[in-house]
């Protein structure tokens, strides 16, 4: 699914050092993005990932809910 794709994205760009000015930002509008476009979420049991053809991990949808957490908490205290 396409969230695979967003979400090793979010995940890459969350770990480079000239990433982190933008980190929340990046994350609160991918996701919309992804939401906006109607990209379709990955189920629980992974099927997504076994038919990825560049074989991204579901563990890349943890980092990115992780990553969408933080910058809504961050947004919601500041």
């Amino acid at each position: 699914s396409a969230m695979l794709f967003v979400a090793a994205k979010v995940s890459h760009l969350s770990l480079l050092p000239q990433g982190q000015p933008e980190r929340e930002r990046r994350a609160l509008e991918m996701v919309k993005q992804m939401d906006h476009e109607g990209f379709g979420n990955c189920t629980v049991t992974g099927s997504c990932e076994a038919v990825c053809p560049k074989q991204i991990s579901i563990d890349f949808i943890t980092r990115m809910n992780r990553e969408y957490g933080r910058a809504i908490f961050k947004k919601i205290c500041h």
